[in-house]
């Protein structure tokens, strides 16, 4: 007894001691990923540093040690704020702000003067090595399980870089630092096509690194820094196109739940977008060097593409209002448990949609033939707008494409249900006793009521729920299956699945039994 007691103890403690273990593992682990996170950071925050303090020690500008002090004084109070007050959302936004605006300091100032010099050759082996790290902690977090992804279009990290790149392009001349302040919102746009898993996304990724090679798209006068920016930002929307397990509706959640105005007002505003890229298309007219080639060809595409956007445009509106739509019923209907995609593939998204992807792709290609036609090497503002328009044209394809893909299709029901008041075990028609009769009824009542209910909770539109306790002649039921199976949707398409329940007088061979037959 004594010796199965211990055996039992011993085996619980064994047990309890491998689990501690496995968890403390799986600690160490968590911790080891974010410790390389922390390194990967500090060591970009030293190579910053360094850097600033070559560019100021050889051109002795005040400037930049007014801007390198204050930097670290705001890292300071980031610190405190974090440790001291537990402001944690305040203290990475300002830390991430500040990391943006200077790490483009680090790009735009010139260093052609001392590119050889040991400190600023330092520099670039420490970028280096925090592109290593970055890639290498975001891929050990995915493979590790410990990203929790969330719908979102832009992480707030994101966006506060990229405004602190963006705000540190200002200390060039005006149209310089439009173009890159053009190419960062091309590159929000950018990750936003990848985070949605967008059918065009590798494709718009492989273009946008391309055009990175053209000197009129300012890139910066430090490659290695800006290419430090680029891929930090960049790897974890590349990443998640394969380690995302977000569902369609839950990637595309921002702009789906997003409010009516808002969407609407996102409709508007790609219409300025795409104007403003014919607009400056149209300055390619004044090259008179290939006037025979860009004359024609402007006037040929270009109407093209304004016919192609229009219709985009108009897709786009068309595409939000049924959405609205979805959502008055989503809203009104909440208490049912109904999830918006079933809302939206019962009004019929499904084929909008199908239709849609092959209209939004004309626009792309479209967008694609006008700005190879329009081409100007030496403008960077037309090449950032080029770059800020196919994204945005790729993800309305690619959620046209998703939703035509994952939605179900329009569904309609039509329930037949006759109480059988006779009886004929010997084939011989047999009166009911009443009791058995109003059994009957009560329970085609109750089949009635759950069919209804059915045809509710699936979203399937109901044609109609036929109750009948003298039975249907043939005539009538003929016209009316025959109508069931000609209806269409409010769009004009046929549905996609018709619903036939009965519940009735059968014949031995399965036949409907009507209240006539044919010729009788």
């Amino acid at each position: 007894m004594c010796k199965s007691l211990r055996y039992c103890f011993s085996h619980c403690l064994y047990l309890a001691m491998t689990r501690l273990e496995e968890v403390n593992r799986e600690v160490n682990m968590h911790s080891s990923v974010r410790y390389l996170g922390y390194l990967a950071r500090i060591n970009l925050l030293v190579a910053i540093c360094l850097g600033l303090y070559v560019r100021w020690e050889k051109t002795a500008n005040s400037l930049l040690l007014v801007i390198f002090i204050l930097g670290l004084f705001v890292l300071g109070i980031a610190s405190i704020l974090y440790y001291y007050f537990s402001m944690e959302a305040a203290s990475l936004s300002l830390s991430n702000l500040w990391f943006g605006f200077l790490l483009g300091l680090l790009c735009f100032l010139d260093n052609s003067f001392f590119k050889n010099d040991v400190k600023e050759e330092s520099t670039k082996y420490l970028l280096l090595t925090s592109i290593v790290l970055r890639i290498l902690c975001a891929l050990v977090e995915r493979i590790s399980g410990y990203v929790r992804h969330r719908p979102i279009l832009l992480t707030t990290v994101e966006f506060l870089e990229l405004v602190g790149f963006a705000i540190a392009s200002t200390t060039m001349l005006v149209e310089k630092s439009l173009s890159v302040i053009l190419l960062v919102i091309a590159l929000a746009m950018l990750i936003i096509d990848l985070r949605m898993k967008s059918f065009l996304a590798i494709s718009n990724l492989v273009i946008f690194v391309v055009l990175l090679f053209f000197s009129s798209l300012e890139t910066p006068q430090n490659p290695v820094a800006f290419a430090c920016f680029f891929i930090c930002l960049i790897t974890d929307p590349f990443l998640d196109i394969y380690f995302s397990g977000l569902s369609v509706t839950e990637r595309w959640k921002p702009v789906l739940y997003r409010g009516r105005i808002c969407r609407r007002l996102s409709v508007i505003f790609t219409g300025m977008i795409e104007l403003t890229f014919f607009i400056l298309s149209a300055f390619k007219l004044k090259d008179t060097h290939l006037w025979y080639f860009v004359i024609p060809g402007f006037s040929i595409f270009g109407i093209f593409w304004v016919i192609c956007h229009i219709i985009f445009l108009l897709t786009l509106w068309g595409f939000h209002t049924k959405l609205n739509d979805c959502h008055k019923v989503y809203f009104t209907h909440r208490v049912d448990n109904n999830s918006l995609d079933r809302i939206m593939a019962s009004k019929g998204m499904r084929h909008f949609c199908l239709i849609s992807e092959q209209l939004v792709f004309f626009s792309l290609l479209a967008t694609a033939i006008l700005g190879a036609v329009s081409w100007q090497p030496a403008n960077g503002i037309f090449l950032s707008m080029f770059l800020i328009v196919l994204p945005l044209e790729s993800m309305a394809h690619g959620l046209f494409h998703e939703l035509g893909n994952c939605l179900g299709g329009t569904s309609v029901g039509y329930a037949i249900v006759i109480p059988t008041n006779f009886c004929s075990p010997d084939g011989q028609p047999t009166l009911l006793p009443p009791e058995h009769v109003q059994e009957l009824n009560l329970r085609s009542t109750g089949m009635l009521n759950a069919i209804q209910r059915f045809f509710a909770y699936h979203m399937i539109e109901t044609y109609g729920c036929d109750y009948s306790t003298s039975g249907l002649s043939f005539d009538t039921l003929h016209s009316k299956l025959k109508a069931f199976l000609e209806l269409r949707t409010v769009d004009g398409p046929r549905h996609d699945t018709y619903v036939l329940y009965y519940s009735g007088h059968t014949h031995g061979t399965g036949e409907w039994a009507l209240a006539d037959l044919p010729g009788s």
